[in-house]
């Protein structure tokens, strides 16, 4: 992956600007427009999302995504909790296909978005796995380096749902807007951590919070 730098904010993108920007494989763009051509067909019929997600699809939702694996490059072993409509867990599951040993764990408690993510999976051959169940019901995966989330709840509750990956030793990467220093001011009141603020390249008033060494404790 290149060096990547913050988007334009006020231009929507194309599949080329993301091949530029990444240098994606003809292999990988394919996956995403299978994907993006997916998300349409079942969001329509189960209102999985917004049609302003199928507009901005390639910055606000692919490169949005996407950027997290170029803050930890090296990470192989991903969990995404509450993977919804697939963003960020089946983009980053599309990325890391033909890395050795690279997979992610998509967690979705909701039937319905747990079904479009297993045929998502299964359709484009991804390494990865669902879990329909609530986060904090399932053990944590072998090997689990980065649990990440978008658009899921905020710090505070996400911790709790996620507290015993960071036991088992893994890292947080969550992708937050503008309201992020709040979030973290509410959960240091339950909770013990060090938090990284780093700024999203998709939305320039995005934010991803890196977290490590969570623990109970005000």
């Amino acid at each position: 992956m290149s060096d990547l730098a913050p988007a334009p904010s006020l231009r929507r993108w194309s599949e080329r600007d993301f091949q530029v920007e990444l240098n994606a494989t003809p292999a990988q763009l394919l996956d995403l427009q299978s994907f993006h051509v997916l998300l349409g067909e079942w969001g329509q019929r189960m209102n999985l999302v917004g049609p302003s997600a199928m507009a901005d699809f390639w910055l606000r939702h692919a490169y949005d995504s996407a950027q997290l694996l170029h803050v930890e490059q090296s990470a192989l072993r991903w969990a995404d909790v509450g993977a919804g409509a697939g963003f960020p867990g089946v983009v980053l599951a599309i990325l890391l296909k033909g890395r050795a040993g690279g997979h992610i764990d998509l967690i979705e408690s909701m039937e319905k978005r747990a079904r479009f993510l297993a045929h998502v999976v299964e359709t484009l051959a991804l390494p990865a796995r669902i879990h329909h169940a609530r986060a904090e019901a399932i053990s944590s995966p072998p090997g689990l380096q980065i649990v990440t989330a978008r658009a899921c709840a905020p710090l505070s509750r996400l911790f709790g749902y996620t507290a015993h990956f960071f036991r088992a030793g893994a890292a947080g990467l969550f992708l937050k807007g503008g309201g992020v220093q709040a979030e973290l001011t509410e959960a240091r009141l339950k909770w013990a951590f060090e938090a990284e603020l780093l700024p999203s390249l998709s939305d320039s008033t995005g934010q991803i919070v890196r977290v490590k060494r969570l623990r109970p404790g005000g």
